[in-house]
């Protein structure tokens, strides 16, 4: 770390000179990164050893650091008796579907907000920012009576996926960090292109999105989480058990299900979305610092 980080930390370069200074941070960066490991690692272990544990000594030691033996053969009966492949690729098809439409709002929102710059653009956007003051909770009943009866249609898409893709699309968090990003891309490239007989479109395409990775990367992880975890919507608008996903399924195959199976369930419900950040981590950190939400 240089004078200048150093600087700008809490800590000013003297006082990380004194003696009790370096000791005091010595002892505590260990014992805070200690912590943050055991908050963030320690329910993972958990789950990972409750799938390969006995239901009875689980239910009799669950504090257990690691079983006594180890019953590899729980996450394969769970596979095949849970039926758990089936209830992931529900799971699949839903997360793809909300990820494609919270994408495809995100980034057209964002663009025609920051780009284009209609002269209502100010009203929507204000209109988009207060939405996220209202409990989605509170939106369950007249969402759930237009996905039983469309506007204008009159039809149903109760039990389909439709039902999870369209709402999920309409995410006003994803539009207003979009627009945060897109508003710090040069605006000279823009009228440069304009100037070269660039439509709106060609500009979308060929300016814009090329240079929104890392935005893209971070609104698509955030997507993707929100979608797998979601328990309550899908509940409501999927009430056909063989199409439900995984978080919907598992609590109800709880009820006759030995509990170390379901844990192992659960232990193949958390690899996918943890694989997936691994995998996409530094796109993400680095979407994340562009657009000024880190604390």
């Amino acid at each position: 770390m240089n004078d200048d980080e150093q600087s700008r930390g809490v800590i000013s370069s003297a006082d990380r000179r004194r003696r009790s200074v370096r000791w005091t941070l010595g002892i505590s960066h260990p014992i805070i990164l200690t912590a943050v490991a055991i908050a963030g690692l320690g329910p993972i272990l958990w789950t990972a050893k409750g799938a390969v544990s006995s239901t009875q000594e689980f239910i009799q030691h669950p504090l257990r650091l690691w079983p006594s033996v180890f019953q590899w053969g729980n996450i394969t009966s769970a596979w095949a008796e849970l039926r758990l492949g089936h209830y992931l690729l529900n799971t699949l098809l839903l997360v793809g579907g909300s990820w494609f439409f919270q994408l495809l709002v995100a980034t057209g929102g964002a663009y025609a907000l920051s780009v284009l710059r209609p002269r209502y653009g100010r009203v929507v956007y204000y209109s988009v920012l207060a939405t996220l003051f209202i409990p989605g909770t509170t939106s369950l009943v007249a969402l759930y009576m237009v996905v039983l009866k469309l506007p204008l249609t009159g039809g149903s898409i109760a039990n389909t996926p439709w039902a999870v893709w369209l709402p999920a699309g309409a995410h006003a968090f994803n539009v207003l960090i979009m627009k945060q990003f897109f508003d710090g891309l040069p605006r000279e490239l823009h009228e440069a292109a304009q100037v070269d007989g660039a439509g709106p479109w060609r500009l979308f395409w060929l300016i814009v999105m090329p240079m929104s990775g890392p935005i893209i990367a971070v609104v698509s992880l955030l997507s993707v989480m929100g979608a797998w975890k979601e328990f309550l919507w899908p509940m409501i608008v999927i009430s056909d058990t063989e199409a439900q996903p995984l978080s919907v399924a598992l609590p109800r195959l709880a009820e006759n299900a030995q509990q170390n199976q379901v844990i192992a369930g659960m232990l193949l419900t958390i690899i996918p979305p943890l694989l997936l950040f691994l995998m996409f981590q530094r796109h993400i950190v680095r979407g994340i610092n562009f657009t000024g939400l880190k604390g």
